[in-house]
């Protein structure tokens, strides 16, 4: 397994909705356990797998001490809501009070294919909400009041990171990523 590059705002992976996960295999085990080993080191609350370059619907989350991984989420929020401060691994340096649903009950499947019910407050559900939107194409400074988007997105073009080059990857001709090619 390894540590991969973070994709960066204004990639265009982190803009596009990802694929749902059909083969539960080997390569999508690889996948969680690069998106944990990245997300541990960055580190970071949770990685979706756009932000490794990876269009599929899986995100990996590190929260209170707990790690773990959700396939093809869908998720049910609650009405009560909260606003806390929220950041981004591909938004880096750059945090901002968010409002997001209080509590989440986020249905899907682990890495072998098991339906996984995941329920959470707080933290952990802004954290689930957080990575659902990457697998969407959203990020979280789209949910933001016009004032505050105005002012982060000010900090995004003067932060030094700004306007890097995606990284090079390569990929084999016969990789699939459990598309079902």
């Amino acid at each position: 397994m390894a540590i991969k590059d973070i994709r960066l705002f204004g990639d265009p992976v982190l803009r596009t909705p990802a694929a749902e996960v059909i083969d539960f295999d080997k390569e999508l085990r690889v996948l969680v356990q690069d998106l944990q080993d990245t997300m541990l080191d960055a580190p970071g609350a949770g990685l979706a797998a756009p932000q490794i370059g990876v269009g599929l619907r899986v995100f990996t989350y590190w929260v209170d001490g707990i790690v773990g991984h959700l396939v093809n989420p869908l998720l049910a929020l609650s009405d009560e809501e909260q606003e806390g401060p929220e950041g981004c691994l591909s938004i880096p340096g750059v945090t901002v009070e968010t409002r997001r649903a209080l509590s989440v009950v986020a249905k899907g499947q682990n890495m072998h294919g098991e339906p996984v019910v995941l329920e959470g407050t707080e933290l952990l559900a802004r954290a689930v909400q957080h990575e659902t939107d990457h697998l969407d194409g959203i990020l979280f400074v789209d949910r933001l009041d016009p004032a505050a988007r105005k002012a982060a997105m000010r900090a995004i073009r003067e932060a030094e990171w700004f306007g890097e080059p995606p990284p090079t990857v390569r990929v084999s001709p016969h990789a699939t990523f459990g598309l079902g090619m």
